[in-house]
């Protein structure tokens, strides 16, 4: 009965891992859609940008599940990893963990660690200042001032590129991630293989769009 109700508990956890890992997925997208407007229009992306910075529904109630989101799955994500180590106390003599196991799945805290403080920063650049900029400060609305905005922070080479290793990191944490949140809640048919290619495919296409728009301002737009 202990063992059914711990292997119960723990399929829990995995499933919610997976399903706030989804979550915070369809987040990135939309915000990958946004910034890469930006490469083609800074008029569009100045329209996106303040209907999401002066949206009530986004501001008050979207962002502070997204934050939820964010801490819940990582939280999870350490609680599933100390369970994991529990269940094995001891060590093999000897053990490949490159012959049974992908480098991006042995490494998921790794590259989850340096996610999150990629997101902190993130957040720090653009949510707080966004915060102080129309609470704080008190300044008049500027419809304009979004893609002027996005541009400079991408004039340092250092700044461009630590976020560009971290979005390389991303697509680490999303290759294994993604596709084992499918196998958490039950995709691992004929319907889960085609979307692994789709999820393979987007922990590529994206990080590395981001990366892409990241440079795009750096070289063509300071």
């Amino acid at each position: 009965m202990a063992k059914s109700t711990l292997l119960k508990s723990s399929i829990a956890k995995k499933v919610a891992m997976a399903l706030s890992g989804i979550f915070l997925i369809s987040f990135l997208a939309l915000h990958f859609f946004i910034n890469l407007v930006s490469v083609f229009s800074a008029d569009a992306f100045n329209e996106m940008s303040h209907f999401m910075g002066y949206n009530p529904l986004i501001q008050f109630v979207m962002q502070p599940v997204l934050v939820a989101g964010v801490v819940f799955h990582f939280i999870m994500g350490f609680v599933l990893e100390l369970k994991n180590k529990s269940a094995r106390p001891v060590a093999y003599v000897k053990f490949d963990g490159a012959a049974n196991s992908t480098w991006a799945s042995r490494n998921m805290i790794v590259s989850g660690l340096v996610v999150l403080a990629f997101l902190g920063l993130h957040m720090y650049d653009f949510w707080c200042q966004e915060m102080i900029y129309k609470y704080v400060e008190g300044n008049p609305i500027d419809e304009t001032r979004y893609f002027h905005e996005l541009v400079a922070k991408f004039e340092s080479p250092v700044r461009t590129g630590l976020y560009s290793v971290a979005f390389v990191l991303l697509s680490v944490h999303l290759w294994h991630g993604f596709t084992s949140s499918l196998q958490s809640i039950g995709f691992d048919n004929k319907i889960g293989k085609s979307l692994h290619k789709i999820c393979y495919a987007f922990a590529i296409i994206v990080p590395f769009g981001f990366i892409f728009i990241a440079l795009f301002h750096h070289f063509i737009n300071n």
